[in-house]
């Protein structure tokens, strides 16, 4: 396909954006879903819809419809979008959805607004409409590649604003604004944004569609990093035209400060419950904060905006800040009430008028998280009230350490001091000396920060001191500006008054670390945290416990930025220093020991991280209540570093011991206890106790449906593990809509690239290769990847896993050599990300041999195989299941290069290892007990080889049920064995029985 100009029709070469001849930007319909094909049964290029309307070519794909270019044949000639609804998508709540968008658009007739021109249904009932054929840009990506200035974008926003009014006048919320989504398109030389896909939009004054508000209940309706704190809610019925003002705040602060408010990354790798809570409650920087924050990346944005960094931060500060922080106010009565006072505010600032925003104040904020948090804000201000008065008991310590008589009156003043402090302090809380009301932890932090500033100027020790407190309760309180200002004052009072050398400074940089850390500034934080540890060891020696605190924090760093060897060697040396001050059974020691535990499952060390975790566990024991939270959680993952090792039975019993601790403290049907419940059906499935597995899916499936909803992606979870199940037992027919289902929840709350949705495609194109519908398994497992790579990063693990399916994928469709270049790139991936003698480095290693037997290149597959054993056998147990399954393979090929005795001895040892950790009845014995008889019977053992038969048989036949793929196999050799026996007839029917259900 190709993107023909329309200014001087050359044909440019489809998903490019701009003419190569003369630069005019192309096609982008529906810019954020052109890589998401449908599959070729879907195609509909080249039919003729209504007799009028000529389907040319796919523009894209969403979750409900497909978008074609077409040519309209009559009344007119012209070239139009037709979007129709997807084959098999024609449920009452797609097409009520779908229904809602073609009547949004026809309610609406606006210069800037995507026009649609009809309507209809298919020959066979599939409801479509055609509308305005849009060839532009996303709005951001415009600017940027024109590099237009700030005032030259506010132009361009403000005919956005007026579009929106319009929708608004209509009735019509739009409900998922982005840049994607306001396509700039060149008309009479001017650059002109349209707005286009309203299909999530809902109706104000009238009902666009009967079904449309029933059918959204429970919905996570839009898209993360544009939505409004009320529809993150998720009711549906709380929505009104404001939450499009706080999307289009949320596009003008990325327009003009080149970020996102919240970093979309950390925002979509969070829980759902925390993409909520930081919708609903995070207070985002103002765009000058958050631009003066960005490093070197400042010049890169302000260059696209034909300005220095210095000059771009002073063109937002002030009114501009204010406008967009009026438009993203939490509270939406603070917000714009409308898109037009929205556009008259940027009017006013373009022509140098004062705005009409203005920043929230700090009690309006602060009493917004008091009501929020009252339980939590009140243990704050327990913590805060025991803090400075420990502070004081310091103080008057160090005031009886005095001799001096000159001296002790001066400290004695200091004392006096902070007394006079804490006394003003507190009476604000006492409603006779002070407000009247009972004030909150917030403000009483803002009052104590303000009088601390201004009481204690005289005292810079005492009061560097109070402000280190004050900042790290800010911080605590996710306060992240105040606190900021507080810990840097501290940094800067200590630095002047103790040298910049003192072991106080230190301190307060390993708190300002902290706070980098903890929004993202780890260049920031790292180079906090060296500077803070050279102090220390200077001045306190090597060994003192403040210096295992800031080893802890630079570890955890290390381990989120890559650098794995210093990670470790940090961990271990905090470890030292805490066992040798505090004993090895300190509660201080259990935090380090899970840090570090955490850090050896992200690198594959089971064994290692196994026995830190149990360490962590008898501390927290003795320490702590047996049936404390907290022994619940490591002993969940220890049963999930269990399983890692193998012993599915065990990583069961922890798991069970964890959720008898949850239940006892939530009851049963709360989300904790849903999570407990997959991760145990999980273990039980992998020991194929599947009769006992599904029960544990289904009771989690509905705590979380009665806690979430239908549409939560912890649902869309409990819907996965249920569908694999499925498959599992051989019910792949019954998976499928499970997996479909589960897309469609992914895809809607979480946005089109998130992991969950890639690991839930790659899940169904199993099934679907089971099926043996291969083309739609090869498309869903490359989109998988894609996602992937999009969202962890293109040398994330779980890239090189989706690579290797895709290679097996491609073995089974007989295209070996695609095949081998995408494990050998899974294990490029593994190799740099672990090592080269890591467990998932030998996985690649026989999956490469596999490839290699397949190929006829039998030496080069021994080589790897054996190199791959021998890895497994330094790094993993030697009953590991993952040493059997390389073991089966190595056994097969040995048969192959008939090194029959050496093969037998290997199969036997795969299939000891799998009786052993499984019991004779799992599936995986079956497969060891079909390549045994595989050897046997080439060796001329034909009784012990069909007594292996029948066995491998009648397990599969139990546990998978007797039409599953698997038994195709296994009947196929056992025929094999029939035909050399001279039984042709019987070796007929096994064929015949195995054809059969390869059919199915």
């Amino acid at each position: 396909m190709a993107n023909e100009c329309p200014k001087c029709q050359t044909n440019n070469p489809d998903m490019v954006k701009f003419c190569g001849e003369c630069g005019t930007p192309l096609s982008t319909v529906h810019a954020e879903t052109r890589t998401l094909r449908t599959s070729g049964k879907d195609s509909m290029i080249g039919e003729i819809v209504s007799s009028k309307y000529k389907l040319l070519e796919e523009l894209g794909s969403g979750g409900m419809g497909v978008v074609y270019k077409a040519e309209q044949i009559k009344p007119v000639k012209r070239s139009v979008a037709l979007k129709i609804i997807k084959l098999g998508m024609d449920t009452k709540q797609v097409v009520a959805r779908f229904e809602t968008e073609r009547q949004a658009l026809a309610v609406m007739d606006h210069s800037n607004i995507a026009k649609v021109y009809d309507g209809g249904a298919t020959e066979t009932g599939r409801p479509y409409f055609v509308m305005e054929l849009v060839r532009g840009i996303p709005l951001t990506e415009y600017c940027d590649k024109h590099k237009l200035t700030t005032n030259e974008r506010l132009e361009l926003f403000v005919q956005v604003c007026e579009a929106i009014q319009h929708a608004h006048q209509k009735g019509v919320i739009h409900r998922d604004l982005k840049p994607s989504n306001i396509l700039v398109v060149i008309q009479e030389e001017k650059p002109i944004p349209k707005i286009i896909d309203f299909g999530i939009a809902k109706a104000t004054e009238h009902s666009l569609s009967e079904k449309t508000l029933f059918t959204e209940q429970g919905q996570f309706i839009g898209t993360p990093e544009y939505m409004s704190p009320e529809q993150a809610e998720m009711s549906g019925l709380d929505v009104d035209t404001r939450t499009d003002i706080y999307s289009l705040g949320v596009m003008l602060y990325e327009l003009l400060a080149g970020v996102l408010p919240f970093d979309s990354k950390k925002l979509r790798s969070a829980g759902f419950a925390e993409i909520q809570r930081i919708i609903r409650e995070t207070e985002p920087p103002k765009a000058s904060t958050h631009l003066s924050s960005l490093g070197d990346t400042q010049a890169t944005i302000a260059k696209t905006r034909k300005t220095d960094p210095a000059s771009l931060n002073n063109q937002l500060k002030g009114d501009l800040d204010w406008i967009m922080m009026k438009a993203m106010a939490k509270d939406r009565t603070r917000r714009y009430a409308t898109a037009s006072d929205f556009a008259a505010d940027i009017s006013r600032y373009l022509k140098h008028i004062p705005v009409l925003a203005g920043p929230p104040s700090t009690v309006y904020r602060l009493k917004k998280f008091i009501r929020r948090h009252t339980l939590g804000v009140t243990a704050t201000a327990l913590v805060l009230i025991a803090l400075i008065l420990g502070i004081l008991g310091t103080t008057l310590g160090m005031l009886r350490a005095r001799r001096a008589e000159q001296e002790s009156r001066a400290e004695a003043e200091t004392t006096r001091q902070v007394l006079d402090y804490l006394v003003g302090l507190f009476e604000v809380a006492d409603p006779v000396e002070g407000k009247g009301v009972n004030i909150t932890t917030q403000e009483l932090l803002d009052e104590g920060t303000e009088k601390l500033r201004i009481e204690l100027r005289e005292q810079p020790k005492i009061q560097a001191r109070l402000m280190k407190t004050l900042g790290n309760v800010y911080l605590n309180l996710a306060l992240f500006e105040q606190s900021r200002n507080l810990l840097e004052e501290a940094l800067e009072t200590r630095k002047t008054t103790l040298g910049e050398k003192h072991p106080n400074v230190a301190d307060s940089m390993l708190d300002l670390g902290n706070l980098l850390q903890e929004t993202g500034d780890f260049q920031g934080a790292a180079s906090l945290y060296k500077k803070a540890l050279a102090i220390q060891e200077e001045t306190l020696g090597p060994n003192h416990l403040h210096i295992a605190e800031t080893l802890n924090s630079f570890g955890n760093l290390l381990a989120t930025t890559g650098s794995h060897d210093e990670a470790r060697s940090y961990y271990q040396r905090a470890l030292e220093i805490q066992e040798e001050n505090l004993g090895p059974n300190d509660l201080k020691v259990a935090i380090t020991l899970n840090n570090l535990a955490n850090f050896l499952i992200e690198m594959g060390e089971y064994k290692e991280a196994n026995l830190t975790l149990e360490r962590a566990l008898e501390i927290q024991k003795e320490v702590l209540n047996p049936e404390h939270l907290h022994v619940a959680s490591t002993l969940s993952t220890l049963a999930h570093v269990t399983d890692r090792m193998g012993d599915k039975r065990r990583a069961s019993q922890l798991e069970r011991q964890s959720l008898k601790i949850r239940e006892k403290i939530f009851g049963t049907d709360h989300p904790e206890i849903a999570t407990s419940l997959n991760n145990l059906g999980y273990y039980l499935e992998m020991l194929a106790e599947y009769d006992s597995a599904k029960p544990l899916y289904q009771r989690a499936l509905e705590i979380n449906e009665k806690a979430f909803g239908s549409q939560h992606p912890n649902v869309a979870r409990n819907l996965r593990n249920l569908a694999i199940l499925q498959a599992k037992m051989g019910n792949n027919k019954s998976a499928r809509p499970l997996l479909e289902r589960a897309l469609l929840i992914y895809e809607t709350s979480l946005g089109p690239d998130h992991s969950l949705l890639g690991a839930t495609l790659g899940t169904l194109a199993i099934v679907m290769t089971d099926l043996g519908e291969y083309k739609e398994a090869l498309q869903m497992r490359e989109r998988s990847v894609d996602i992937y790579k999009k969202t962890l990063g293109p040398d994330h693990p779980a890239v090189a896993d989706g690579l290797s399916h895709l290679g097996d994928l491609r073995a089974k469709v007989g295209n070996y050599k695609e095949a081998l270049s995408l494990h050998q790139s899974a294990l490029q991936i593994r190799e740099e990300r672990f090592s080269t003698e890591h467990a998932m480095t030998a996985i690649s290693q026989a999956n490469i041999a596999a490839i290699h037997m397949k190929m006829g290149n039998l030496k080069e597959a021994q080589s790897l195989f054996e190199n791959a054993l021998v890895i497994q056998e330094k790094t993993l147990e030697v009953d590991h299941p993952d040493i059997a399954g390389v073991l089966n393979d190595y056994g097969n090929l040995l048969r192959m290069l008939k090194k029959y005795q050496e093969a037998q001895s290997v199969c036997e040892r795969s299939l000891k290892i799998r009786e052993d950790l499984f019991g004779a009845e799992h599936p995986g014995v079956a497969v060891s007990l079909r390549s045994l008889a595989a050897v046997l019977c080439d060796a001329g053992d034909f009784e012990t080889s069909e007594s292996h038969y029948k066995q491998a048989l009648e397990i599969q036949e139990v546990k998978l049920g007797i039409n599953h793929p698997d038994i195709a196999e296994t009947l196929e050799g056992y025929a094999g064995l029939l035909q050399k026996t001279g039984r042709q007839t019987e070796a007929e029917k096994l064929i015949a029985r195995a054809t059969a259900i390869r059919k199915k």
